[in-house]
């Protein structure tokens, strides 16, 4: 059976990073692993930068010891230099639970303006290509649906989201000013909810799709936050890679900005009870507060990658819960 990593290689088709470096912070994240993951195979060298706050070591283990993988266990807001040659530059690197918005919001802010300013500071030092991860968390209450890249969104700054929000949205601006003022080659992802294998479940760090599958499996209370009526959209791991392997790929996709999502919304309430189905669970529902600020929907318009990445997710939300499902089923998935 083919990995993810050999579906998006496949798919990727003549898109190759061999023999380039580059350097990923969030490395051992959930979307940075995947990414770490797939460049290994493609015989690119990845360093990768992450002081496992959120990350975690089990993800980029089987890549340890590797002749074309780095692990530098280090905070992204302090100092890095580099005498290798880097050819692109991801940063990936953040908090990204709304369960750790209150708890570590200096991080966030921090990870991504000074983390982030390391990093452009790297670029420019190696000239090299930039993608930054940023979310669609910057539109807040949107006003639009689907949602394209030119809302410019309606965010509560001094909310319990505004340290994530307004960080990615500062973050942003930093891209493109280092763009205009130093001709930096940036490119911008706005990322929406992406699940699969590996993501983490638990605490403060838990996402909704591994956390309400953990539930499921265990026959414990789905907990949902408000009534379930708020919508979101949800991107299967190896289409979210594949997208932004794609935007940093391209050379023409200088200074631009894309939704990288997939373009169909469900109820948190229905995804409850399609995972209680797909699991065969006696898990009952139980309702909490809704957090200040949730928002009511995320839907991304995503017609501009798929103008200039020829980009389009192919798992639908059943496949993909049905893979994720099966990999928090094994003994692999639960030993984490």
């Amino acid at each position: 059976m083919a990995s993810d990593s050999d579906i998006v290689i496949k798919k990727l088709d003549k898109i190759s990073f061999e023999d380039s470096v580059i350097l990923i912070s969030g490395g051992a994240g959930f979307i940075g692993s995947a990414i770490c993951d797939l460049l290994i195979r493609q015989n690119a060298e990845v360093v990768c930068i992450d002081n496992l706050a959120s990350g975690q070591e089990y993800n980029i283990r089987h890549l340890l010891g590797l002749g074309n993988f780095t692990f530098i266990n280090q905070d992204v807001n302090l100092p890095l230099s580099f005498n290798r040659k880097i050819d692109y530059v991801m940063h990936l690197a953040s908090r990204a639970s709304p369960l750790e918005f209150e708890k570590f919001p200096l991080e966030i802010l921090k990870s991504n303006t000074v983390g982030l300013l390391n990093f452009l500071e790297i670029a420019k030092k190696h000239r090299a290509r930039l993608i930054f991860a940023s979310t669609s968390e910057v539109y807040g209450q949107a006003s639009q649906f689907p949602t394209p890249e030119t809302n410019h969104g309606n965010v509560n700054s001094i909310g319990i989201r505004g340290c994530y929000d307004e960080a990615k949205r500062a973050g942003e601006a930093y891209c493109m000013a280092y763009m205009r003022q130093h001709q930096l080659d940036i490119r911008i992802a706005r990322i929406f909810n992406t699940y699969g294998p590996k993501m983490r479940g638990d605490g403060f760090y838990g996402r909704v799709i591994p956390r309400f599958i953990q539930q499921a499996i265990q026959n414990k209370p789905i907990t949902i936050f408000g009534d379930g009526s708020q919508t979101r959209s949800f991107c299967y791991i190896t289409d979210q890679v594949e997208g932004l392997l794609r935007l940093l790929f391209n050379d023409n996709a200088r200074g631009e900005v894309v939704n990288i999502g997939y373009p169909e919304e469900i109820t948190i309430l229905t995804l409850a009870g399609r995972i209680q189905s797909m699991t065969n669970s006696t898990s009952d529902i139980e309702f909490h507060s809704l957090p200040e600020d949730d928002p009511p929907r995320r839907l991304p318009d995503i017609s501009k990658a798929e103008k200039i990445l020829n980009w389009h997710p192919s798992i639908d939300l059943n496949k993909g819960l049905s893979k994720t499902i099966e990999y928090f089923k094994s003994d692999y998935g639960s030993a984490n």
